[in-house]
């Protein structure tokens, strides 16, 4: 397969965060995409719980700096960057105190989800592309892994459609079984709207976001989906299935079939 531009936007990543089948996969896609020659940006958000002396993270502050405005609020972006231990793999964190720093991962001390948590994945994603888009780089593909990155298809393909850097991106999003419990919130359709990603796009969608309708969203945007998991939501795999992408099966040894479906969903140009 020729050498592709490959952005990875994941909602965990071991070491930083405990070992898991979602945070364990955040390692090693990229790590072997990489050593198969092609070129790759990492993202996570830098939760509250990783610790940043022992992580090595570092602020970089050509990137830092921007505001964004999420339900009417402004929120300062940080963005930090570390390299995975025993790889080549760079990691860049998206931080902000009010929705990171301060806080675990989607659940709080009592071990319920944050209310804010559809905010949280907005201000994410739009963090991650808004970056991209700072740094001039043009990903060929971007696969999302995580239900924090599940607003990234509708963004790219609606709100940032005429960024150079996303005019020939392809989306692939990663089905888990790692689940919200509660919904996002009735105002989340509102929260959503930026430039051309309107509440009107929305319409066929429950005003409650909860998994399922998030991951819907997600599928409905992509332009292909992955099976990472040996058991993952019936309701959305069956969604999936009867859209009209190319669906990847679960492969537990994933390393070559991710490279022939990425090859799938990005032809090489004759």
């Amino acid at each position: 397969m020729a050498k592709k531009k490959i952005l990875f936007i994941n909602q965990e990543i071991a070491p930083y965060v405990p070992d898991s089948e979602l945070a364990i996969k955040g390692r090693e896609v990229p790590r072997t995409v990489q050593e198969h020659g092609h070129e790759i940006r990492t993202f996570m958000p830098k939760w509250g719980t990783i610790n940043e002396r022992r992580g090595q993270l570092h602020e970089v502050q050509r990137l830092s700096g921007m505001n964004l405005i999420i339900n009417d609020t402004d929120h300062p972006l940080i963005i930090k960057v570390a390299s995975i231990p025993a790889t080549r793999v760079q990691v860049y964190f998206i931080d902000n105190e009010d929705y990171f720093t301060k806080r675990q991962m989607t659940v709080d001390e009592m071990g319920n989800d944050y209310p804010d948590n559809g905010e949280r994945a907005i201000f994410f994603a739009r963090s991650v592309l808004d970056t991209v888009t700072k740094q001039r780089w043009a990903p060929d593909i971007i696969h999302c892994q995580g239900w924090m990155s599940a607003v990234v298809p509708l963004y790219v393909k609606t709100a940032y459609k005429d960024e150079p850097s996303f005019a020939n991106t392809k989306v692939i999003t990663s089905l888990f079984t790692k689940n919200l419990s509660n919904d996002l919130g009735k105002n989340f359709k509102q929260c959503l709207e930026f430039r051309d990603t309107k509440a009107s796009l929305l319409s066929a969608y429950q005003d409650n976001f909860n998994i399922e309708e998030l991951g819907k969203l997600a599928i409905d945007y992509s332009d292909g989906i992955i099976v990472s998991a040996p058991k993952v939501n019936d309701g959305l795999l069956d969604y999936a299935k009867k859209k009209d992408i190319p669906l990847l099966d679960y492969q537990e040894d994933f390393a070559d079939a991710y490279e022939r479906f990425y090859d799938i969903i990005c032809p090489e140009e004759e």
